[in-house]
């Protein structure tokens, strides 16, 4: 079974590859299949590349390579001396693709921003639904429907965001994936047409590349958009080959199947390298890998039996045996690279001992519990399975039998959100922006329970200091307040912190213009390859 779902999808990608035999074609080796093509419903790294990344702009992103904010479908923005009104300017001129199934009337106007965000927060809007089980979980999770008042028309390219209190990390919030800019018109269309669930399968935005064709965990591929605002891109041609195997990947680049891959095994690293027809890219993640426990569920409601797994835990023999040395043991739930980490944290101790006498004072015998693996890896997690079966080691020595359980990564993620969800999952987080509030308020806050918060934790003297973070642009009394909440979070242990990863990213030399970014994404704007 497993030789012939192999041959399937070298059949597909075949497939998918042939017309553009003539062209320059970029292969990339992705590590999963998205969860769809609508952005703003989703959480995934691998969708976001494949969607956000590909076809969809958003008001302003990110400068390749950094964490700098810069104009893209808003060519600039004034914000109010109080910090509660946004204004923002649409570039004129700005196109959507025409692809097979929709060509685009119009051009990008006012009408599409303010459709993006209604959709996402508005009950009543029709599309607020249209995904069966899926939800807008990252504009809940960073308190967007908490804190906007209204957004309004100021004319076709003027679009004014009123806010109910300032939002310092606003702008950056809004360089993320999932607030892309999708049009209203296509949208209208598909509503008419009584095929709304195609938003999430047929993509259609202004980016730099146009959605062709997806083959199910085989491939999807793009075309260069010839009306870009940004310009036609130099390579023609751009297909994602599906490859959830990292040795496979490793193999296929070095092969020249395809010019660039994800998140390559530790083991592998060292010999592609050598490899005199490749180039290694590494820089330090802005990365976190974690042990959630859901603190909703006896017995990890006790801040003492959280504190007694970390103890048990040797992280130190994981980032060894995961990462053969490409990555640092974690103390603290955001990166060291990233402003406001507080270094002054004491970290838990690998104290079996200790651990084991701590469950007996809190009244727990003969524990039995789950430990959720990913299914895929991530760049914070390379191997999720191996790091479990060393926690399931681990635990067991002080008297605590743990099963791990794993499933489809989109599955995954919908069932560690769950706050009846029981024993502890394995996740992580890569920065999207660049702010500690994209760390602290997203995956701890208590706006998020249920959602990125996987540890359904909920802690009003931590939130009250997000809040107050969120409250003032001035980055020194900011910086204290996440010093403080870092302080919180490591005495209540909703997670044992487990590793900060180097990023690695291997590709042929062939490649020109891949900037490896800080927040993990994979952008192919800029992206040529040598004949």
């Amino acid at each position: 079974m497993k030789k012939l779902t192999t041959l399937i999808a070298a059949t597909a990608l075949a497939s998918l590859m042939a017309s553009a035999a003539w062209s320059k074609t970029f292969v990339y080796c992705s590590e999963a299949s998205p969860e769809g093509f609508d952005p703003g419903l989703y959480t995934g790294g691998q969708t976001f590349d494949a969607a956000a990344h590909t076809v969809y702009n958003r008001l302003v992103e990110f400068k390749r390579g950094t964490t700098e904010i810069e104009p893209a479908l808003a060519e600039s923005w004034e914000i109010s001396a109080d910090g509660k009104e946004y204004t923002f300017k649409l570039r004129k001129g700005v196109k959507f693709q025409t692809t097979e199934y929709f060509t685009p009337t119009r051009e990008l106007n006012a009408d599409d921003v303010i459709f993006s965000f209604e959709r996402q927060y508005k009950e009543d809007n029709a599309w607020n639904k249209y995904v069966p089980g899926a939800s807008w979980e990252y504009f809940a999770g960073m308190g967007l429907p908490d804190v906007l008042d209204k957004i309004e028309k100021v004319d076709d390219l003027t679009v004014k965001i009123t806010l109910k209190r300032p939002e310092a990390p606003l702008l950056a919030n809004l360089g993320m994936p999932f607030i892309s800019i999708v049009s209203k018109e296509y949208a209208d269309k598909l509503q008419a047409d009584g095929k709304m669930e195609l938003m999430n399968q047929q993509p259609l935005g202004t980016g730099p590349f146009t959605f062709v064709a997806y083959q199910p965990d085989a491939a999807i591929r793009y075309k260069a958009n010839p009306d870009y605002w940004g310009g036609k891109q130099a390579i023609d041609d751009l297909v994602f080959a599906i490859t959830t195997d990292a040795a496979v990947r490793a193999q296929k680049l070095k092969a020249g199947e395809c010019h660039l891959m994800s998140y390559p095994n530790a083991a592998d690293v060292a010999e592609l390298k050598a490899d005199p027809n490749l180039h290694v890219s590494e820089q330090a993640g802005l990365n976190i890998a974690y042990l959630a426990y859901n603190t909703l569920v006896p017995p990890f409601d006790k801040v003492e039996v959280r504190k007694a797994l970390n103890m048990a835990i040797n992280r130190q023999a994981i980032v060894d045996a995961v990462f053969q040395g490409a990555a640092t043991v974690a103390k603290n739930p955001i990166p060291p690279t990233m402003w406001s980490y507080n270094d002054a944290v004491e970290d838990d101790k690998f104290d079996p001992e200790a651990a084991k006498k701590m469950l007996e004072e809190a009244g727990v015998k003969d524990l039995k519990m789950k430990i959720w693996a990913m299914p895929v890896a991530r760049p914070y997690m390379l191997n999720a399975r191996r790091a479990a079966e060393l926690m399931q080691a681990d635990l067991a020595k002080i008297g605590v039998t743990a099963e791990i359980v794993s499933y489809e990564w989109a599955e995954y993620l919908k069932l560690s959100s769950a706050k009846d969800r029981d024993g502890a999952a394995i996740l992580g987080w890569t920065g999207d922006n660049g702010d500690p509030d994209n760390f602290l308020d997203t995956l701890l806050g208590c706006d998020a329970v249920g959602g990125n918060n996987r540890a359904q934790w909920c802690n009003k003297e931590f939130d009250d200091l997000m809040t107050k973070a969120k409250e003032t642009a001035d980055v020194a009394e900011r910086t204290k307040l996440y010093e403080e909440a870092q302080v919180i979070f490591k005495r209540e242990a909703p997670w044992n912190t487990l590793d900060h990863s180097l990023a690695v990213v291997p590709m042929s030399k062939k490649v020109s213009g891949f900037v490896q970014s800080p927040l993990g994404d994979f952008v192919f704007e800029g992206v040529d390859i040598a004949e």
